[in-house]
Parts: structure tokens; C-alpha cells; sequence
């Protein structure tokens, strides 16, 4: 496996992570025999057995390894734990995989791990640092909303099957991901790169079912994509500075800076300038603004404070 530069915290760049190709088949060598750890189905203990194929099961959906010792840091031990809670949460969008450097050395060894914790994104057999931070549960659980949308754009959308509740015989564990065909046609516009068409299909769907909040996350995601294209960041920016006022140049940077992942700095922006407009203007911006809201999910914590500031912004 390819050495991977380890050295810097935060968000892993996601533009080098493309979508599968076709997953595995369902059973064989495609998923990693091993029992479910921490209480969810869907992570695992990694071990020198398993490690081949659990990176196998990333050619379907992510895994994300979680290198850890609780006797040199029990800091990572505790982030470990918390990766394998949140892994349930996200109910297979995503496999957990536990490495204790102390019980398997050869597979930190193996893949040059400095130091933990850390937490490595494997997507497509390739891997890429996500964390190397142990950061609380909530701040874990806002990074990985973020790192799920961001891959969704890219036309990710599949998700892993639950692991075996108890021991299983070698050859079982991770099938072909659950798949809904409802969402068929606008993922594979968006792994086609034909933002136009993902839009008219999300929209379909929203159109049928106004209650569907994938499809509504999708559509409104979908929508920043469309908006987006061709622009050129600087140029934007740029316009934004010059006109403070400007719905639309407001509007058009706070997209860009939601596809960059600075969440929190395209909701202020937006209830900065609801605060300080009125009339059309106000209410075009506080749309807008609700539509970033529904493409990062209205669970998300970001979400959750952008909406109280905008409530004061109004208010």
C-alpha cells in the first residue's frame, strides 16, 4: 500500500476520491469476516485476518480506520469507541474499523501510522488522513456529516450492509450495499457529472413525496452544484467584497464556501446580510439560506446554530 502523508489535521481533501466503479460481489473475499465491535453493526475489530478485506469493502462505500492504543493514549481509545457509535448513526453510509496498534503492529507498521490517534479514510482502496485529533463525539459527528455530503456530490451514495451479530464463518460479512432505486437515476447523473439532470431528478422525487428529506438534501445540494459551475472563486469573492449588499454575490460565495466545506462561514455570511437588509431583498437571502440548511441536513449541529442566529437576525 502507498505511503500516505500524514501530516495534516482536520479534513481530508475529498477531490481525489472518485466514485467505485462497480462494488464487489456480495460475500467472498468482498467483506471482512469479523464480528461487530462497540456495539454497532457496522464496525469492526480489525485484525492481520480481516485487514485485506475490510479494505476490499471501501471499492462499495467508505471505511474509516481508527488507530488507537489505550494503554500509551486512552484519549484514542475513547475516540475509537466513539467512531463505532457514530457508525450505527450513520446506519452503513459509512464502516468503522478499530486498529489497536498494540495487538496488530504489523498493519500500523504496514501503513506507516506516526503516531494516534488517527483516522484514515479509505474510499476505493485508496486511503487519505481524516483526523489525527481526539476530538468529542459531537465535533466527530459534525466532521463526518460534512465528509458524507461532500462524498454524496460526488455520486457516493452507496451504503454497507450490517455485520454479522455474532461470529461468523469466513467469507461472510459486508454484502453489496442496500440501495434504493428511487434515487437511481439522479445518483447517476451526479456520477455522470450532469448536474442538470440530477437536479430534475431530485426534483421529481421531492415533487412526488415533499416528505422525502434525502431527496430533498439531494435536490438542494444538486442546486448549489448547478449554481456553481464554471465560476471562478476569485472573481466571486471578489464581487462580493465590492458589493456588501449584493444578494446575489452574497448568495453565489456562501454556496462556494458550502462546497468548500466552510459550512459555518457561508451560514454567517447569509445571516449578516438578512440582518442588515429588508423587504425582497431580506427574504431572498433568508430562502437561500434555508436551502443551504437542507443541503447539510437539518440534524447537524451547524445547522441547528444556524437557524437560532437566524431566528435573532429576524427577530
Amino acid at each position: 500500500m502507498t505511503q500516505q502523508p500524514f501530516t495534516r489535521p482536520g479534513a481530508i481533501d475529498l477531490s481525489a476520491l472518485k466514485r467505485p466503479a462497480a462494488p464487489p460481489p456480495s460475500g467472498g473475499a468482498g467483506g471482512p469476516a469479523a464480528t461487530s465491535a462497540g456495539g454497532s453493526a457496522y464496525a469492526l475489530n480489525v485484525t492481520e485476518e480481516n485487514f485485506q478485506a475490510t479494505i476490499e469493502a471501501s471499492m462499495t462505500a467508505p471505511v474509516l480506520l481508527a488507530f488507537y492504543s489505550r494503554t500509551r493514549m486512552p484519549e484514542s481509545g475513547q475516540l475509537a469507541d466513539n467512531l463505532a457509535t457514530l457508525s450505527a448513526e450513520f446506519e452503513g453510509k459509512f464502516l468503522a474499523g478499530l486498529v489497536d496498534i498494540d495487538a496488530v503492529p504489523a498493519i500500523a507498521q504496514a501503513m506507516q501510522i506516526p503516531s494516534v490517534p488517527l483516522v484514515v479514510a479509505v474510499l476505493d482502496g485508496r486511503p487519505a488522513p481524516l483526523l489525527q485529533d481526539a476530538v468529542p463525539i459531537d465535533e466527530l459527528r459534525t466532521a463526518l456529516t460534512q465528509v458524507m455530503q461532500q462524498l454524496a456530490t460526488q455520486g457516493v451514495t452507496a451504503r454497507h450492509q450490517p455485520l454479522a451479530a455474532g461470529p461468523v464463518e469466513d467469507g461472510e460479512g459486508v454484502e453489496e450495499p442496500g440501495f434504493d432505486p428511487r434515487y437511481a437515476a439522479a445518483q447517476d447523473a451526479l456520477g455522470d457529472g450532469d448536474i442538470d439532470r440530477a437536479v430534475a431528478e431530485y426534483q421529481k422525487l421531492v415533487t412526488a413525496n415533499p416528505a422525502d428529506a434525502e431527496a430533498a438534501a439531494g435536490l438542494a445540494m444538486a442546486k448549489i452544484l448547478q449554481r456553481t459551475q464554471g465560476v471562478d472563486l476569485n472573481a466571486a469573492r471578489e464581487a462580493a467584497a465590492a458589493n456588501p449588499d449584493d444578494v446575489d454575490a452574497q448568495t453565489l460565495v456562501a454556496d462556494l464556501d458550502l462546497l468548500g466545506g466552510h459550512v459555518d462561514d457561508a451560514f454567517n455570511r447569509l445571516v449578516d446580510l438578512v440582518r442588515r437588509s429588508g423587504g425582497d431583498e431580506r427574504n431572498k437571502a433568508r430562502e437561500h439560506l434555508v436551502g443551504l440548511f437542507a443541503a447539510v441536513g437539518n440534524e447537524d449541529p451547524r445547522v441547528l446554530k444556524g437557524r437560532q442566529n437566524l431566528a435573532s437576525a429576524l427577530f
